[in-house]
């Protein structure tokens, strides 16, 4: 299922750790909703500008399969509000700042140990919050 020109269901969904432990990540509708409107509003803009495509490494997750990586209890991946995600050939640093500067609005734009950035869209509270986090503790970066 396409929830956008360039974004489908099955790679929001996909995950290497819930084929392997056979998890059901089945999303419900209305996570599929969240699902399209973070691809709406945020992932296909950003794909449109950089012109490139966005690898999303994490979407949505169900609970089973959160506890299993050992994501946060509150986890926006739950819901199907937010992506991990990187672009080959450009740093997660890199991704960040294109982000921070494209004019996207978002709720969360994280740069996670210099390795991804997370983005989080939920449409009622697009304060474009930017956070660096190394493993420790997270930074507002303003």
């Amino acid at each position: 299922m396409k929830l956008t020109q360039n974004f489908t269901l099955n790679e929001l969904v996909y995950s290497a750790t819930a084929e392997a432990n056979k998890i059901d990540n089945r999303p419900s509708v209305p996570v599929i909703s969240n699902l399209q409107a973070l691809c709406t509003n945020v992932l296909q803009p950003l794909r449109d500008a950089l012109g490139c495509p966005i690898i999303i490494t994490s979407g949505f997750r169900c609970a089973e399969l959160n506890k299993r990586i050992g994501g946060a209890a509150n986890s926006g991946h739950l819901t199907g509000r937010c992506a991990d995600i990187h672009v080959n050939g450009m740093s997660a640093k890199d991704l960040y700042n294109f982000i921070k500067k494209s004019g996207v609005k978002y709720r969360q734009c994280i740069l996670e140990n210099n390795s991804w950035v997370h983005v989080d869209y939920q449409k009622d509270d697009l304060k474009c919050e930017n956070l660096i986090y190394d493993g420790k503790s997270y930074v507002l970066d303003k």
